[in-house]
């Protein structure tokens, strides 16, 4: 059993909806510089580019000692044409892992997939654990099963195992959903504990329910008083990092304790990504962003990670 601890750029508040834009973002080389500082194994990839590319991005890693751990991608799967669009970005991913493999570290990286939603299901985020209404209907259901499979078949066949992300604010959130996606494929489950407590689960019940489909783990922690905010007040999915519902590792409503224990007590074997998704405001919530990420790898070693 080897549970290697990693982070990721959206830690930092370094993603897709940031990187480019706001000018108080750090760059790549600075984060890889403060998660190799603060103790973690590796790291998730961010914006494909944002840490380095091809084999530059490999040198960079192993000079740190860091793994790669995985990267994320949406897809709408009950798409075919929408599928089809974004191959490339899927190769472009891939292409990646294989310009690091000659400085791999730690356990292969994950092709990490999620649902790319909707715009209704963005607008509505984590109300579909209570209103069934707002998923996909059968005939969805299936086209959304041959679009995964297609695209499972295309990680396999370069030679990596992809893993599927639940994520608020799409047609995979709720457990329910997160179930059904199960039935439908043979993919392992990322387990995100936030996503998952936000979405209406208990993630210590999953591990326990799921633990042989998860393949993959987000640890992350979360309130569920500012998402049941959000959805008061009708904000739209991005209110869950503007409004920092995944706080630090133990301010938050996850059983993160018993999200470890679980954890070692199954054997998992692989990658854990401490996530703490936020959007900053300022240039003073990124520079705490870095020791929130220092916070949290002292909190795991506390566990015996």
């Amino acid at each position: 059993m080897s549970i290697t601890v990693a982070n990721a750029p959206i830690s930092y508040g370094a993603f897709e909806l940031t990187v480019g834009i706001d000018p108080n973002v750090p760059d790549g080389t600075g984060i890889l510089d403060e998660v190799a500082a603060s103790g973690y194994a590796g790291i998730d990839l961010g914006p494909v580019g944002y840490l380095g590319s091809g084999a530059e991005l490999g040198e960079r890693l192993a000079a740190r000692g860091l793994g790669l751990a995985g990267a994320y991608l949406e897809l709408p799967y009950a798409d075919p044409d929408g599928v089809d669009a974004m191959l490339p970005e899927l190769d472009a991913m891939l292409d990646t892992f294989d310009a690091v493999a000659a400085h791999r570290i730690g356990p292969a990286p994950r092709p990490t997939l999620a649902d790319a939603g909707s715009e209704f299901r963005r607008a509505n985020p984590g109300r579909a654990w209570r209103d069934r209404s707002m998923g996909m209907d059968d005939d969805a259901w299936q086209r959304f099963a041959t679009g995964l499979r297609r695209v499972v078949e295309r990680c396999r066949g370069r030679g990596y195992e992809p893993t599927f992300h639940h994520e608020t604010g799409t047609f995979v959130e709720a457990p329910w959903e997160i179930e059904r996606m199960l039935e439908v494929s043979d993919i392992g489950l990322c387990l995100d504990t936030g996503h998952f407590l936000i979405g209406g689960g208990d993630p210590v019940e999953a591990l326990r329910s799921w633990g042989g489909r998860i393949n993959h783990v987000h640890l992350k922690d979360a309130q569920r008083a500012v998402m049941e905010g959000i959805i008061a007040d009708g904000e739209p999915t991005p209110a869950i990092w503007v409004r920092e519902a995944f706080p630090a590792l133990g301010g938050g409503d996850v059983d993160v304790d018993g999200v470890v224990r679980q954890l070692i007590d199954s054997g998992y074997d692989g990658w854990l990504v401490v996530e703490q998704d936020i959007m900053p405001q300022t240039s003073e919530r990124f520079a705490r962003a870095a020791a929130d990420q220092r916070d949290n790898r002292a909190f795991l070693r506390g566990h015996g990670l």
